[in-house]
């Protein structure tokens, strides 16, 4: 009975920083691999970045690379997004995700939070 609760989602302008939160209840987040998704508007959900469940090996689309930074806390149950340098074609819906079954996180296995929007402005 995993749960993913998110938040830090809100408004900001062109250049500034935002730090998304992840909350894992009812497991430890030391068993699965992680990552965050989005979707803009009128668009499908995209991948973001993830971790995988062992070696901590981190990947990034290339829209968000050198900007974006995914990292998991193991005492607190949690994992972030912390987003800089952000741009306005970053507006969307952010998900987190979380899957036991595999080292490598597979988006049609996970469980998701409830999505939280971000709001970039010129």
């Amino acid at each position: 009975q995993v749960q993913l609760v998110e938040s830090g989602g809100g408004m900001m302008e062109a250049g500034g920083s935002l730090r998304l939160s992840c909350v894992m209840s009812g497991r430890t987040i030391r068993s699965y691999a992680v990552g965050w998704f989005r979707q803009p508007p009128g668009k499908e959900r995209e991948f973001v970045a993830s971790i995988s469940r062992t070696g901590g090996y981190r990947n990034y689309a290339d829209s968000v690379k050198d900007r974006f930074t995914i990292s998991r806390e193991y005492d607190k149950n949690t994992m972030y997004l912390q987003m800089d340098s952000l741009k306005p074609e970053d507006t969307a819906v952010y998900y987190c995700a979380a899957d036991g079954g595999s080292n490598i996180l597979r988006p049609t296995r996970a469980t998701w939070g409830q999505g939280t929007q971000v709001t970039i402005s010129l």
